[in-house]
C-alpha cells in the first residue's frame, strides 16, 4: 500500500502532537544570505577561482577544434600541433588548480555557515519551553538536530561545490557555443523544454514525498525514544509486542516513502537521458548542415560537439541532484525552523522579579494534559518572597503538575501564574529562566568534567565559586576525593556518580544559578532513606534565602516548611503550618500519623 503524503504545511502529527515550526523557502534563503554577507571574502574568492577554472577548461575544445582543422587541411608537419597540445596541457593544469582550490573554499565557507546554523539551531532548541517540546515530542527535535543536520552537512560538503561548478560551467559553455555560431547555441537550447518538464515533474512529485519522509523519520525516532525511555514501564506492563509493532509501523512508513522517492528518481533519470539524446542529435544535424553549406569548418563543428558533450556531466549532475536538493531543502526548512524560534535576548535588562526576590502566585489555576481530564483544579496560592511552601499528597494528586506550572514549564489551561507580580505569558523566556529553577528527581549528568557540568549553571564561575557551591550542598569531600578533582570526567564514558552525588550536583547547579525562586519536585526521591536525609540537609542549605515550592517526598520536609499544602484529586484540600494541620486532625494529620508510626 502506498503511504499517504502529509501536507508539508501541516504542523500536526500523529497522536495529536504539534510539531515544531518549519521555515519557508524565503526564510531559508534569507538566513543563508545573511550568513554569507557576514563572511563574504571566501565566497567571493571561491567564485573567482571556479570561474577561472571553468574558463580554462573551455579552452580545450576550441584548441582541439583547431587541431581538427589542421588535420583536415592536410597538414603533415607534427610540429604544428605542438603548441596547441602544450596549451591544452596548461589549460588542464590551470583548470585543476583553480577548480580544486575554489571547491575547497566553497566547502570551507559552507562548513562555517553550517557550524553557525548548527549552533543557532541547538541554542534555540535548548531555549524552547519544555511544554512546547512535550507537545511536539522529543523525536521531532532529535530528528532535526541529527538526521536533518546530517543531510545539510552532506549537502555542504559535496552538493554545494558540485552545484556551484555545474551552474558556472553550463553558463560559460553556452556563451562559448554562442561565440562559435548562434545556430549551435540554438540547437543546444532545444533540450531546455524537455529538461524543464522533467524538473517540474520532479518538483511536483518529489517535494511532498521528501517532506513526508522527514516527518516520518521524526515519528520513527519519537516511537523509539519513548520505548527506550519507558523501558521499565514497557516491561512491567508487558507492552513489548505493542511497542515493537508501533516501531515496525513507523519503519514501514519510512521505508515505503524512501522506495517511492527512489522510483521517482529513476523515472526522472530516464527523462534526462531522453533530453540529452534529443539535444545531441539536434546539434549534430545543425553541424552537418553548417559544414555542408561552408558556414563553419569541421574544426568549429567539432568544437561545438565537444562543448555540448562537456555539458552532459554538469547538466545531468545539476538536474539529477534535484532529488538530493529536495531532501536537503526539506531538512533546511526544518533546521531553519528551529533557528527561527523566538528566543529572548540574553541581554534583557534585569526584571523586577529577579531584582527584588520574586513572589509566586497562582490564581484560579487549572490544568489538563488531555482535553476534558483536569489534573489540577482551581489552585489559588501565593508565596511571599523568601517563603518555603511544601506540597504533599498521594500519587496522582497533581503535585508535579503544580510544581511545573509554578516553574513555568507548563502554561495553565485556566487561570494565571505570576512571578514577581508579572504573568508568565508577559515575561521574556530568558528572564523566566533566571528567575525560577526546577530541580526534580531525574537529574542528568552530562559527559565532561565535573567543573564543566557545574558551569552549565554559570559559565563564568571560577574554581572557588564551584567549590563553594559544592560545599553548600555537602558535596565538597567526595568531589575533592575524585581522581582529578574538578577535572574528573563524569557522565557517559567517565565516572558514574551515585544517585545522591548526582542530586547534590543538581543542587550545586541551583546554588550557582542563584535564582530567587526554586521549585523542588521530589528532588530526594531517588536516593533511598539514608541518602534522602543527606539530600534534605543539602536542599535546606541550597534553598536558603529563596522563595521555594517543595514537593515533599518525605514529610520531614513539610515539618521544616513555613506552610504546607495538601493536594487530593487535583485540589488543594488543606493548607497551613505543620502544627496547624496536625491539630486540625484531617487528611494531613492522618498522613503524619502514618509517617510517624512507620518511623517509630
Amino acid at each position: 500500500m502506498t503511504p499517504s503524503v502529509q501536507d508539508p504545511s501541516d504542523t500536526s502529527a500523529g497522536g495529536g502532537r504539534e510539531l515544531l515550526p518549519t521555515a519557508t523557502a524565503a526564510e531559508v534563503r534569507a538566513g543563508l544570505l545573511s550568513r554569507i554577507r557576514a563572511r563574504p571574502v571566501r565566497p567571493i574568492a571561491a567564485l573567482v577561482l571556479i570561474v577561472a577554472g571553468v574558463s580554462a577548461g573551455l579552452v580545450v575544445p576550441r584548441v582541439l577544434g583547431h587541431v581538427v582543422d589542421l588535420v583536415a587541411a592536410g597538414g603533415r608537419d607534427t610540429s604544428a600541433v605542438t603548441g596547441p597540445v602544450a596549451l591544452v596541457a596548461v589549460a588542464c593544469l590551470v583548470q585543476a588548480f583553480c577548480s580544486g582550490w575554489g571547491n575547497a573554499l566553497v566547502a570551507r565557507s559552507g562548513e562555517e555557515i553550517l557550524a553557525d546554523i548548527r549552533e543557532s539551531a541547538l541554542g534555540r532548541a535548548l531555549a524552547v519551553p519544555l511544554e512546547r517540546l512535550e507537545r511536539s515530542g522529543m523525536g521531532d527535535l532529535v530528528s532535526r538536530v541529527s538526521n536533518d543536520m546530517a543531510l545539510l552537512a552532506d549537502a555542504v560538503r559535496s552538493l554545494v561545490p558540485q552545484l556551484a561548478g555545474a551552474v558556472l560551467e553550463i553558463g560559460l559553455t553556452m556563451i562559448a557555443l554562442l561565440l562559435l555560431d548562434w545556430h549551435f547555441a540554438l540547437a543546444a537550447l532545444l533540450v531546455i523544454p524537455l529538461q524543464t518538464y522533467a524538473v517540474r515533474w520532479l518538483l511536483r512529485t518529489s517535494r511532498p514525498v521528501r517532506r513526508a519522509e522527514r516527518i516520518a523519520q521524526g515519528e520513527q525516532a519519537q516511537t523509539i525514544l519513548e520505548s527506550v525511555d519507558g523501558a521499565h514501564t514497557v516491561r512491567a506492563f508487558r507492552l513489548i509486542p505493542e511497542r515493537l509493532a508501533a516501531a515496525a509501523r513507523c519503519s514501514r512508513v519510512t521505508r515505503d516513502l524512501a522506495l517511492r522517492s527512489t522510483r521517482i528518481g529513476t523515472r526522472f533519470f530516464g527523462k534526462l537521458n531522453g533530453a540529452e539524446w534529443t539535444g545531441l542529435s539536434a546539434l549534430l544535424v545543425v553541424g552537418y548542415v553548417l559544414v555542408r553549406t561552408d558556414h563553419v569548418g569541421i574544426g568549429t563543428a567539432s568544437a561545438a560537439a565537444l562543448y555540448f558533450h562537456r555539458l552532459f556531466d554538469p547538466i545531468n549532475g545539476l538536474l539529477s541532484s534535484f532529488d538530493e536538493v529536495q531532501s536537503a531543502g526539506a531538512a533546511a526548512t526544518r533546521v531553519m525552523g528551529l533557528v527561527g524560534l523566538k528566543e529572548s535576548d540574553d541581554g534583557t535588562p534585569e526584571h523586577p522579579a529577579i531584582a527584588s526576590g520574586a513572589t509566586v502566585e497562582l490564581r484560579g489555576v487549572s490544568h489538563s494534559y488531555v482535553a476534558g481530564h483536569q489534573v489540577l483544579r482551581g489552585a489559588d496560592i501565593r508565596l511571599v518572597a523568601g517563603e518555603r511552601v511544601a506540597v504533599v499528597g498521594t500519587t496522582g494528586a497533581g503535585k508535579s503538575t503544580l510544581a511545573r506550572l509554578a516553574a513555568g514549564v507548563h502554561r495553565p489551561t485556566e487561570g494565571r501564574v505570576l512571578l514577581g507580580g508579572t504573568p508568565l505569558d508577559e515575561m521574556p523566556e530568558q528572564v523566566l529562566r533566571r528567575t525560577v529553577a526546577l530541580v526534580n528527581q531525574e537529574t542528568h549528568v552530562f559527559a565532561g568534567s565535573l567543573a564543566d557540568d557545574l558551569r552549565l549553571a554559570r559559565p563564568a564561575a571560577d574554581e572557588s565559586e564551584l567549590l563553594d557551591a559544592l560545599e553548600t550542598v555537602d558535596a565538597l569531600d567526595w568531589a575533592r576525593g575524585l581522581p582529578q578533582g574538578l577535572d574528573t570526567r563524569i557522565g557517559q564514558g567517565g565516572l558514574r556518580l551515585t544517585a545522591v552525588q548526582a542530586q547534590q550536583l543538581a543542587l550545586a547547579r541551583l546554588v550557582l544559578a542563584d535564582p530567587p525562586v526554586a521549585v523542588l519536585d521530589e528532588a530526594t526521591a531517588e536516593a533511598g532513606s539514608a541518602g534522602s536525609r543527606v539530600l534534605e540537609a543539602a536542599a535546606e542549605r541550597a534553598l536558603k534565602g529563596r522563595t521555594a515550592l517543595v514537593v515533599a517526598h518525605r514529610l520531614t520536609q513539610a515539618v521544616r516548611a513555613d506552610r504546607v499544602l495538601v493536594l487530593s484529586d487535583g485540589r488543594i484540600v488543606e493548607h497551613g503550618t505543620h502544627d496547624e494541620l496536625v491539630a486540625a486532625d484531617g487528611g494531613y494529620a492522618a498522613l503524619w500519623a502514618a509517617w510517624s508510626g512507620a518511623r517509630a
